[in-house]
């Protein structure tokens, strides 16, 4: 099955064809989705199947590479449009196109009735064939042409309801989030790229095989690895949304919720943690960068989960735990844990995509209302998403044995058996936020007497709707058992699945187990407390006072006003940043750079150009007396010459 990987990616591009070409012909909505949901279920299919095949080969057996062309040959440079197909590619391929799939059929339904429905199922096919490209890729060039084409996804699902407006701090329309998605990942891809000609002229080649069997010679400490994985994990942190460059994912909450679901939660926000996973034989020789890594993604876990304590849209309060679990997902990458970062990217795409179409699904019933505070009572009238949110907001609270358990236990243990105490009590604190925020919404979303306004009349969604979210919340539960650890008496299968790809990594970090059984029982038992604390607190403080932030504000003053204004983190940005350059901007560039020099020059060209013609016109005057004239004044001259010389 392996050569068949190309219609893997194929079958996207085939849907996205379909119906950007013919879909506004096609006029039929439910032709139009199974087109574009159809197209990714193939790619699944075929995954599926290729992952069945690699079942029974032995583990040193199942990496190959399948070369499709030479895509760029330029002297000794040579470059082709090549797929690797390991364990970890593979797993990546079954997420992105298995959720992929059930977002793309929760879209019929939400999406009923959207003048650019065919539009919004175009753009979705594209997104998946980037995706696919970036995971699938063999190299940095392909990996970076669909890292690119993700994020011009990415701006254009953000902005498709481009008249509509979206509150927030400098942003009026939608296509002001999607700007600002753009230009700040483009600070990250720009760092992404200056990362990928260091690893050229270190290494002569782009291919990962290539580049990690030169990385097996170098030194821990190598001083150009760590400015390699330190560009690395710069564009990371702009896909990733990771401090400082998180400041795009809330404000993308703009788009359509699938979108949420789909590129912001599930697939396009882990791009980063993949990139690093798959450069693990590079950062294990930088030990720096690695604590920087690990560093930055507690610090983004702490600080988007405190955020996501005081945020009402139920949009947003998503958005900040997708930032934070993202941080989890480094702090894993950094303490060397790739595997249960990986682990976690999984387990998150479950439970956070039932988590984010559950929202829409609230909103689509709500008619467009996205504030909890004015919701209350829905389990009633829609308990196939109530039930379905619980059970994934169980899972990302880290109840046993859900799947967020497993892997959020996962990396806190790595953390602290890697003997970062700190790092463990940040991570530990950060999932006390996290179960607290989620049973907070959870409770006035759907718990207690209704608050809606009498012009709302919420029902339960369409199957096509609720089917993706009771398969999702079913991965939630069951996702969590591939990896079970051995202290649970598991085998984690993830792990052992997984272990080839990263073994080069653990080699040069030369990593050890050194902690008993018993310190991760108590871990585990701690972890349990935290998230029964968050559960009980959320539910107990908001279930009898569903106006308990009113007075939780009061109380605390300025520390619930610098929360629910997320740390003034964009207001500095602007302050610092954005206006100095439109000040810039308008004041030299334009005014003095643009004006007076730039139309300066071109007008004054154009000025000269005007006077020396003015001048010459007199030479051309049409009588033919001073032609004669002329032509006897020249002969004279040429004469006095020739007498002369």
């Amino acid at each position: 099955m392996y050569q068949y990987v190309g219609l893997i990616v194929l079958f996207p591009l085939i849907g996205l064809l379909v119906n950007g070409l013919l879909g506004r012909k096609i006029k039929n909505e439910t032709i139009v989705g199974i087109i574009g949901s159809g197209a990714v279920g193939l790619s699944f299919l075929v995954a599926a199947a290729i992952f069945v095949e690699m079942l029974g080969m032995p583990e040193d057996g199942r990496s190959h590479v399948v070369t499709l062309f030479t895509w760029i040959a330029a002297g000794s440079f040579k470059v082709s449009a090549a797929y690797q197909i390991d364990q970890l590619s593979v797993l990546m391929t079954l997420v992105v196109t298995g959720v992929g799939f059930l977002i793309h059929v929760y879209s019929i339904g939400y999406m009923h009735g959207d003048r650019g429905f065919w539009r919004f199922f175009t753009y979705l096919n594209l997104f998946i064939f980037a995706m696919l490209n970036l995971v699938l890729a063999d190299n940095y060039l392909l990996m970076f042409l669909g890292w690119e084409g993700v994020g011009l996804c990415s701006y254009l699902l953000i902005g498709f309801w481009y008249d509509k407006k979206f509150p927030g701090v400098g942003i009026t329309w939608t296509g002001d989030a999607a700007n600002k998605a753009f230009w700040v990942n483009r600070i990250g891809d720009f760092a992404f790229m200056i990362g990928m000609f260091l690893i050229f002229r270190e290494f002569g080649t782009l291919t990962f095989r290539e580049v990690m069997g030169g990385a097996e010679h170098l030194a821990i400490g190598n001083n150009t690895m760590f400015w390699i994985t330190l560009l690395l994990f710069i564009g990371a942190t702009g896909k990733s949304a990771q401090i400082p460059l998180f400041i795009w994912l809330p404000d993308a909450m703009a788009g359509p919720t699938p979108v949420s679901a789909l590129i912001h939660a599930a697939t396009m926000v882990t791009a980063g943690v993949y990139m690093i996973a798959r450069n693990s034989a590079l950062y294990a020789l930088a030990p720096t960068t690695m604590m920087i890594v690990a560093i930055g993604g507690a610090l983004t876990a702490i600080m988007a989960a405190s955020i996501g304590i005081a945020q009402n849209d139920i949009k947003k309060v998503l958005a900040y735990s997708t930032v934070s679990q993202l941080g989890y997902m480094f702090l894993a990458l950094g303490v060397g844990a790739f595997t249960a970062g990986i682990f976690h990217v999984m387990t998150h795409a479950f439970f956070k995509a039932c988590l984010f179409l559950g929202s829409g699904s609230v909103i689509h019933a709500m008619h467009e209302e996205q504030d909890i505070r004015h919701m209350g009572g829905l389990k009633k009238v829609m308990p196939k998403t109530y039930w379905t949110f619980l059970i994934s907001s169980f899972a990302i609270a880290g109840f046993p044995p859900l799947s967020g358990f497993f892997s959020k236990d996962e990396i806190l243990w790595k953390a602290f058996s890697d003997g970062s105490l700190a790092l463990w009590i940040i991570g530990a604190l950060a999932a006390l936020m996290t179960a607290f925020y989620m049973f907070r919404m959870v409770t006035l979303t759907f718990e207690g007497e209704p608050r809606w306004a009498k012009d709302k009349h919420p029902h339960e969604s369409p199957l096509t709707m609720t089917i993706p979210l009771i398969v999702l919340a079913g991965l939630a539960i069951l996702g969590g058992f591939v990896g079970i650890p051995a202290a649970l008496g598991g085998g984690n299968a993830i792990e052992h699945w997984l272990h080839p790809v990263f073994a080069q990594a653990h080699h040069t970090m030369s990593l050890t187990e050194h902690h008993s059984h018993a310190t991760e029982y108590i871990l585990m038992g701690i972890s349990v407390v935290i998230a029964l604390t968050g559960f009980w607190f959320g539910r107990k403080i908001f279930l009898a006072d569903p106006g308990a932030d009113t007075r939780i504000a009061a109380k605390t003053g300025f520390l619930y006003r610098i929360l629910a204004n997320k740390y003034y983190v964009d207001e500095m940005y602007n302050g610092s940043v954005v206006r100095p350059l439109v000040k810039t901007s308008d004041s030299f560039l334009y005014r003095i750079f643009d004006v007076r020099i730039i139309d300066g020059a071109v007008n004054g060209l154009a000025k000269t150009t005007g006077w020396v013609s003015s001048m010459m016109r007199y030479m051309q005057t049409g009588v033919v007396q001073n032609y004669a004239a002329l032509v006897v004044l020249g002969i004279v001259v040429v004469l006095g010459l020739l007498i002369f010389s």
